[in-house]
């Protein structure tokens, strides 16, 4: 049985937010009308491969912020979350003022919480090692980052790190980079990371980076790193090539698996957040003719099976 087949006992102590904002000029004219987080990867729109990851964490309360014309196509799309489990809420960022502002905008919402951040165009394939973000996320007394080994290092945000979680430096986009690992749009914190975030001055692009936030722990000496290991896979699906690449790895797993990848449905009854009973009745309300409705039918009649 894989981890995330297993119930949970408990839900780990975070809260999520997951930032769907930006223009994705990008991936212009496909976003001149449509948000970037609602185009499809393969068979599911792109925000459900983020809200997924956060749900294999066992986040159930999950913050998603967005830009004023796309945020209500969203909440259409997930509404309040409460059919598979969650809480979901919503909020508007006017303007992209940098990633770390996605922590001042969730300041109520964060509270006295742990929060995990995660980008909506950042799409994850965790495998087993689901087990190692469990065991230092759990001991978080600071920040957690994670770094997934690149061919060109130059082109992104760069940790140097020892061999174990000691973070040694954190570069943007370094001319001579000290490792090839990049780190990826996935954060860790405790919840001072609010009155951090409302102390940074923005940058030279006039945004609050998420590279200063981190280095404010990495001053403190309370910042980790986790390395995604061989068998995982990071894609950024923010342009063309990357979109592409990612609903064509999506697209190789699920037809040799024969199992989805964030299926937030399956996701939520392997999780514990709802039954097979409401699972079932969700299902129903589905359209027939998908396959996507086919895969989960399928998951109620082996439940039955088995029971």
């Amino acid at each position: 049985m894989r981890i995330h087949d297993k119930p949970m006992k408990n839900k780990i102590p975070y809260k999520g937010i997951l930032l769907a904002g930006g223009a994705g000029k990008r991936l212009y004219p496909m976003t001149r009308v449509f948000s970037k987080q609602l185009l499809p990867v393969y068979d599911k729109p792109m925000i459900y491969y983020p809200l997924a990851t956060l749900m294999l964490f066992g986040i159930s309360e999950v913050l998603i912020i967005s830009t004023p014309e796309d945020a209500p196509n969203i909440e259409k799309l997930l509404g309040d979350g409460s059919n598979i489990g969650l809480k979901l809420s919503y909020k508007v960022q006017n303007h992209p003022n940098g990633i770390a502002e996605a922590l001042v905008l969730g300041d109520d919402f964060i509270g006295n919480d742990n929060v995990c951040l995660i980008l909506g165009d950042n799409i994850f394939y965790m495998g087993d090692q689901l087990n190692d973000f469990f065991k230092i996320i759990w001991k978080n007394e600071g920040a957690v980052i994670c770094g997934y080994h690149v061919p060109d290092p130059e082109r992104y945000g760069i940790v140097e790190f020892s061999d174990g979680e000691h973070v040694l430096s954190i570069e943007e986009k370094p001319k001579n980079p000290k490792s090839n690992f990049a780190v990826v749009g996935l954060y860790f914190y405790t919840p001072d990371v609010v009155k951090k975030a409302k102390a940074l001055k923005p940058s030279s692009r006039k945004e609050l980076e998420i590279t200063d936030l981190n280095k404010e722990y990495l001053q403190e000496n309370r910042i980790k790193v986790l390395r995604m290991c061989r068998g995982t896979a990071w894609m950024d699906a923010g342009t063309p090539d990357s979109l592409m690449d990612a609903a064509q790895f999506v697209q190789m797993i699920e037809k040799r698996q024969g199992l989805k990848i964030s299926c937030i449905e399956e996701i939520a009854l392997n999780r514990g957040f709802i039954d097979i009973v409401q699972f079932a009745k969700l299902v129903d309300n589905y359209e027939d003719g998908s396959d996507y409705k086919r895969y989960l039918s399928k998951i109620v009649g082996e439940r039955k099976q088995n029971v």
